[in-house]
């Protein structure tokens, strides 16, 4: 998928692609403001306990800098947003400054996805996929862990592509 062609990490995405990945990023970004929740545990993911055993420590550390941590989620989710084309299939060519924030715009869309699916470390996503598609191939489940494995596979080829340069 993403290729490194000079210092740019290139990629070109179908029509299909790119409005999946423009859900996904609106849908990190509506989480991070108007669904923000501390109850939520993908938001309890995306901000874990500074010191898990220290509650009122936690706490103290969180309220210095949950917001500049959530308005850096915002942006690199916001990257994701303006890189990919308006709309229609194209051509994405992201500077390394812009690959870093791909990757961890798409690193919180799976924390976030892996925590409303129940993957844990011990999941494995193919033998959970094909599980899904038995069960009911037509089920939200199947296209959710389908979005899962399509962005973990993403981001490999992002990083694998910085890397390269």
């Amino acid at each position: 998928m993403f290729r490194r062609q000079g210092p740019h990490c290139v990629a070109s995405f179908a029509q299909d692609e790119v409005r999946v990945l423009r859900k996904v990023a609106g849908e990190v970004v509506g989480l991070l403001t108007d669904g923000f929740d501390h109850d939520d545990p993908v938001v309890d993911r995306l901000f874990p306990a500074i010191y898990p055993d220290e509650p009122a420590e936690s706490e103290e550390v969180r309220r210095y800098t949950e917001g500049d941590l959530k308005t850096a989620k915002i942006d690199q989710a916001g990257a994701i947003l303006a890189g990919l084309p308006s709309e229609g299939s194209g051509d994405v060519a992201l500077d390394a400054e812009e690959a870093e924030a791909w990757l961890r715009a798409i690193n919180d869309a799976r924390l976030a996805m892996g925590i409303r699916l129940e993957i844990t470390g011990d999941t494995d996503l193919g033998e959970e996929l094909d599980d899904a598609v038995l069960h009911d191939p037509t089920s939200t489940r199947v296209f959710q862990l389908s979005v899962y494995a399509y962005l973990g596979y993403l981001q490999e080829s992002l990083l694998h592509a910085l890397i390269d340069g």
